[in-house]
């Protein structure tokens, strides 16, 4: 998994001087069990690592992410209270199954936008900061739609253009 920065506002993520009031976290639109963006993407980046690894450790997740350990450390704190994460001694921790099938969901969305982005002509690379931001946005129905779109369009590409889109 490529580093990932956490949004401002998230979880983690130094708060900007402009925001006035208490901040508000950002809810996904299809986890609304209390998930934020930000936890998300703490589910998928531990996906990846315990994938890679067996396991994740705080560091691993902060250098991931590219974070301070103590805020991944509450933040990890938080995922195992909430029952997203299993503590392995002396090892670090993994996903519950539980963790598991919300880290596979947004993978798949961020798998099926990467590659409707390259289908419609965009650079999923130029664009990853999109993609990163909506696949915590899409819903189960807006996600069957776009399978279909995407499915559609490997059928009836959409014709090059001659300059390059920006």
């Amino acid at each position: 998994m490529a580093r990932k920065t956490i949004p401002p506002g998230s979880a983690g993520a130094p708060a900007s001087k402009a925001e006035s009031g208490p901040r508000r976290a950002k809810l996904s639109a299809h986890h609304r069990d209390g998930l934020t963006e930000s936890a998300e993407d703490y589910l998928e980046c531990i996906s990846d690592l315990v994938g890679r690894n067996g396991f994740a450790s705080v560091s691993d997740v902060a250098d991931e992410l590219e974070l301070m350990r103590p805020s991944v450390s509450i933040m990890i704190k938080r995922l195992a209270d909430l029952g997203f994460l299993e503590r392995k001694p002396y090892r670090g921790f993994v996903l519950t199954a539980r963790g598991g099938e919300v880290a596979a969901s947004i993978q798949r969305r961020h798998a099926l936008l990467t590659e409707l982005f390259g289908l419609l002509g965009l650079d999923p690379q130029r664009y990853r900061a999109d993609i990163e931001g909506m696949e915590h946005h899409i819903s189960d129905p807006v996600f069957e739609g776009l399978s279909a779109l995407v499915g559609h369009l490997r059928k009836h590409p959409v014709p090059p253009r001659r300059k390059p889109r920006p």
